[in-house]
């Protein structure tokens, strides 16, 4: 008995990857998806219009894939440096640039919770006239020089002064910038009311 043979044509399934609403977690999963489902298509017949489809598919995905974890990494960085940014000891430390801006920035946010008065520009106006914004400024010749108790600091503060008006929260630091400025407005409120009232030696 002979059984006749029909021509049989194979029908290659094509696989198609259906790309919505890709997320930065899952971007990675499913160009992995695409990679492995077009390894076979790459065989001596992969020029079919669907194996390039799908080879350009997945390189596609890869590259998003990519670029999400990287977009990812560096959000986590960024957040990483505002965290630390927003450490430190003292009050506010981390938040105010390290010059006369942020050193007044800095002692009047302390002020402000200790209520003591005093302007940015009535504490800047003295302190240009005092030491020209140099917290290490020593005055070596005045009555208090010659007492062995020379004045200190942007506010030229001495230190009996300062240790009776220190305020908490701030280095216990004649010349540290916020704690002499803070020490100062804190005696200068005492005595004038305000720094804001100082237009001289105090």
């Amino acid at each position: 008995m002979r059984t006749t043979l029909s021509t049989l044509t194979a029908v290659r399934p094509t696989r198609r990857v259906a790309v919505s609403g890709l997320t930065v977690l899952g971007a990675a999963g499913i160009a992995a998806t695409a990679l492995t489902g077009t390894a076979h298509a790459a065989q001596p017949d992969a020029a079919s219009p669907a194996a390039h489809r799908a080879a350009a598919t997945a390189q596609h995905l890869t590259t998003q894939a990519t670029q999400a974890e990287q977009s990812a990494d560096k959000a986590a960085k960024d957040n990483s440096k505002s965290k630390d940014n927003s450490k430190g000891e003292g009050e506010g430390k981390g938040k105010y640039a390290d010059n006369l801006d942020g050193w007044i920035r800095e002692a009047r946010a302390v002020m402000a919770k200790h209520d003591i008065p005093g302007s940015y520009d009535g504490i800047k106006r003295n302190i240009i006239r005092e030491s020209a914004g140099d917290p290490d400024a020593v005055n070596d010749w005045d009555i208090n020089a010659q007492k062995g108790i020379p004045s200190k600091g942007l506010l030229q503060v001495i230190q009996p002064t300062f240790d009776q008006y220190h305020v908490k929260g701030t280095p216990d630091d004649l010349t540290d910038p916020v704690a002499n400025i803070v020490a100062a407005c804190n005696y200068a409120a005492d005595r004038y009311g305000s720094m804001d009232n100082v237009d001289s030696a105090y």
